[in-house]
């Protein structure tokens, strides 16, 4: 069904702010814009309800003295509240500027500083503390805004104001002015900055990425193109707003189309609540399909004899004909009648439980995935498609069409797009969403267009069929002992195809062979050693038992299989702790950073390349409330081929 509002044109003289003014016109009190589960209760919301609470809060903020193009930032869960603030900042004419919401004190001090923040809302007390913490050194932050009141009765800060006390504020101003709003949100032209993001930093300290109107509305038109949602879908927003895929999908496409935008009681719950709505387009990076994955394999390995016998035939069934989609191959009758079998039985359960029943197209991005996880999820029957861009392009510049998925490959750019690769095998982009530049940082940006062109820094090439194959980061590719380059990710994310890996990390950049640490699902492997009655008290234990090592060998192996012996991991050690956006070692995306962990687990490296067998630690691991826990152990290094 082709979307009502597809006929929307985006031009330089379009606004967000003035999209968002026309479709609450149009959809009204008549229309749920979002929903909130609060209470076991989804409570919606109409249009009607979304434009006042945005109204009121852009002319708060104005009562307050917000000026054209100040910064307001946003801190905390996927909320009905957060997207209201960021709406209500960029309709009083400011820059909206996300966090993540786990971000620690010393992240959160640096992006407020950079950014010249002037206002900040905060969700609730935690976010409230951290920000308190670092107020007097942000020479620009005017106001804390905060949300919730639990725990906030004897806050008496001058410098702090409630939600309600804001809405208050912009309903005193409405009065005044009757005319103001209207006033603000026809302001501006297309090419105006309205948001700020910043960058994961695996590398360096993040930038701040400067996007407009018109290369936000712009991409979100393009990809709606390809893949186009109607007003009557649903959408679960579960993904930090800081992250540029979130915008994507709730601000890019979810303005424009009109979807109802669902928000999650908790993050913790947001796989039950996803199973709740059962949406009808879904975007999560590899993790969270990873994490389903998990679940289903675990829930194999704890079933009854009968169970995993129907879901070993609807597997293959559900495979082999994935792979004849893949190679766009005809389906023979009986083949169909299999796979309905197959479907019946086990993956309509299976999708059911996992909230993916409705789904018409799922898309992954932001990280690599396996192609393990990504036949496992066509096996299924799930439309599960690549993506790749990145947020200096306001989110997505390529993605699969339906009918032409190749597990391989990110597929073919959107409309508007060009695509081409320099001399040494770098992926460039030209398009009309390409950012500005970076905030404060002419240098960057500099090195980062040029010609008009996007360098991505991802190294990859087009293959016979036109589509995009992304080989890995131009600095993380690795030279193997025999010369060939190689994508470590590629490795890792076959490695995390196992229930028991959680995370993996493969070394052997011009080395004599390849290695890897790795990092056990505690829950999982917890539950195959109580029911092999091994005794544990911690993570570091249990990771380094002989038993669990073994257990992990066999996983290795099974990855290491079809690829060629100079690729294969010859020797691991089972780290003692997972890795943690809070000790540096991923990014708040989950990205592995991989010359910190390089600098961090030196020690480590030296002894898988040395004929050690052990290797003591001797660490400090930080917690995001600022505690501090030392570690002394001593790790278990293993060998797969004597």
């Amino acid at each position: 069904m082709q979307p009502e509002d597809s006929h929307i044109e985006i031009t330089k003289d379009l606004t967000i702010p003035r999209l968002f003014n026309q479709q609450a016109k149009k959809y009204w009190d008549r229309k749920v814009a979002m929903r909130e589960k609060e209470f076991g209760i989804w409570r919606p919301i109409t249009w009607k309800q979304y434009y006042k609470k945005v109204k009121y809060i852009a002319l708060g903020l104005k009562a307050l003295g917000l000026e054209d193009d100040d910064k307001v930032s946003m801190i905390g869960d996927n909320r009905p509240e957060g997207l209201w603030a960021e709406m209500g900042a960029i309709c009083a004419k400011g820059i909206g500027v996300w966090l993540f919401q786990d971000s620690l004190i010393d992240e959160v001090k640096y992006i407020i500083e950079h950014s010249d923040t002037k206002f900040i809302f905060c969700e609730g007390q935690e976010e409230v503390d951290k920000t308190i913490s670092i107020f007097h050194a942000c020479t620009n932050l005017k106001k804390i805004i905060w949300d919730n009141p639990k725990g906030m009765r004897d806050y008496n800060h001058d410098y702090l104001i409630s939600f309600e006390e804001l809405i208050e504020l912009g309903k005193t101003l409405d009065k005044e002015e009757p005319d103001l709003f209207n006033e603000l949100i026809n302001k501006g032209t297309g090419d105006d900055v309205v948001l700020l993001f910043y960058t994961s930093g695996t590398t360096s300290l993040p930038k701040g990425v400067l996007l407009t109107h018109y290369n936000m509305l712009r991409m979100g038109k393009n990809l709606m193109s390809v893949d186009p949602c109607n007003e009557n879908d649903d959408y679960v927003s579960f993904l930090p707003f800081a992250w540029i895929g979130e915008q994507m999908m709730s601000i890019s496409c979810g303005l424009q189309q009109g979807y109802t935008i669902n928000f999650p009681e908790e993050p913790d719950t947001a796989q039950e609540n996803i199973r709740e709505i059962g949406p009808h387009v879904m975007f999560a990076p590899p993790r969270m399909y990873e994490q389903m994955t998990r679940t289903v394999q675990v829930k194999y390995l704890d079933s009854t004899w009968l169970k995993r016998k129907l879901y070993e035939f609807a597997s293959k069934v559900g495979y082999h004909v994935a792979g004849m989609r893949f190679k766009k191959q005809p389906i023979p009758f009986y083949w169909k009648i299999l796979e309905w079998i197959g479907y019946v039985t086990v993956h309509m359960k299976m999708k059911d439980h996992l909230g993916l029943s409705n789904i018409r197209n799922a898309y992954t991005g932001g990280a690599a995935m396996g192609p393990d996880h990504f036949k496992f999820f066509h096996s299924l029957g799930v439309n599960l498609k690549q993506i790749y861009g990145q947020t200096e392009i306001a989110g997505i510049s390529i993605v699969h069409r339906n009918g032409d998925i190749k597990f391989d490959t990110v597929g073919e750019p959107i409309p508007e797009t060009e695509i081409k690769i320099s001399n040494d095998g770098e992926i460039l982009t030209k398009s009309p969403s390409v950012f500005l530049g970076y905030y404060k940082n002419p240098e960057a940006t500099a090195e980062t267009i040029k010609d008009n062109w996007l360098l991505t820094g991802d190294k990859g090439f087009i293959d016979e069929d036109g589509h995009v194959v992304v080989f890995d980061r131009s600095k993380d590719v690795m030279t193997l002992s025999d010369g060939k380059p190689f994508s470590p990710q590629y490795l890792e994310t076959r490695l995390k195809f196992s229930p028991y890996v959680k995370d993996s990390w493969v070394i052997g950049d011009k080395k004599d062979f390849v290695t890897a640490v790795l990092c056990i699902d505690y829950a999982v492997v917890g539950k195959w050693a109580d029911e092999k009655k091994l005794s544990y008290t911690s993570y570091i234990e249990l990771s380094q038992k002989p038993e669990v090592a073994e257990l992990i060998k066999m996983q290795i192996l099974k990855a290491n299989k079809d690829l060629p012996e100079t690729a294969r991991v010859m020797r691991f050690v089972n780290l003692y702790k997972e890795f943690d956006a809070d000790d540096d070692e991923l990014t708040r995306t989950r990205k592995l950073r991989r010359a910190f962990v390089s600098s961090r687990y030196k020690v480590v490296l030296e002894a898988l390349y040395s004929d050690k067998s052990t290797v003591h630690m001797d660490t400090t691991i930080n917690y995001e409330d600022g505690r501090k826990s030392h570690i002394k152990t001593d790790l278990r290094i293993m060998d797969l081929y004597e």
